[in-house]
C-alpha cells in the first residue's frame, strides 16, 4: 500500500513540474555557486543527458554541509539561478529566510523534495521533465 501511495504522490508532483516547468521557462536556467558567483554548476532544467544537468547522475552537485550549496539550510552563499542572457531569477536555496530566494513553482517543489529526488534522480527527472 505504501508503494502505491509513493507512485501516486510521485506522479501527482511529476505533473506539477511539468506544468510549472512548461510555463514558466522555455530556456535553460544554469546555477552558479561559489563566493563570487563565478563557478558554474549546471544546468537547472536540461535533459539529466546533458553533461551540464544538475540532474546528470554522474555530474557532482552540493552537499548540505557546504555553505555554497542550495542544500544547505543555513547557507548563506547559495547558487543563483540566471539564465543563458545573465538574467537573475533568484538564489537557489533550501534556506527558507534567504533573501531573493528563486520561489518558482519549480523550485519550491524541488526544495520541498529534494532529498527524495536525490535519492532516484533519474526516476525524478523523467517523470518531471520527459
Amino acid at each position: 500500500m505504501k508503494d502505491i501511495v509513493s507512485k501516486r504522490f510521485k506522479y501527482i508532483i511529476a505533473i506539477l513540474f511539468v506544468f510549472f516547468s512548461g510555463i514558466s521557462y522555455s530556456q535553460a536556467l544554469h546555477l552558479y555557486g561559489g563566493k563570487k558567483h563565478d563557478v558554474y554548476l549546471g544546468c537547472l532544467n536540461c535533459s539529466s543527458y546533458d553533461s551540464n544537468s544538475i540532474w546528470n547522475s554522474y555530474g557532482t552537485y552540493g552537499s548540505k554541509y557546504n555553505d555554497y550549496s542550495p542544500w544547505n539550510r543555513y547557507s548563506n552563499n547559495p547558487p543563483v539561478v540566471v539564465d543563458k542572457e545573465g538574467n537573475f531569477y533568484g538564489y537557489f536555496s533550501v534556506n527558507k529566510y534567504q533573501s531573493k530566494r528563486f520561489e518558482s513553482p519549480l523550485g519550491l517543489i524541488i526544495y520541498e523534495y529534494y532529498e527524495e529526488i536525490r535519492e532516484d534522480v533519474g526516476e525524478w527527472y523523467e517523470e518531471i521533465f520527459d
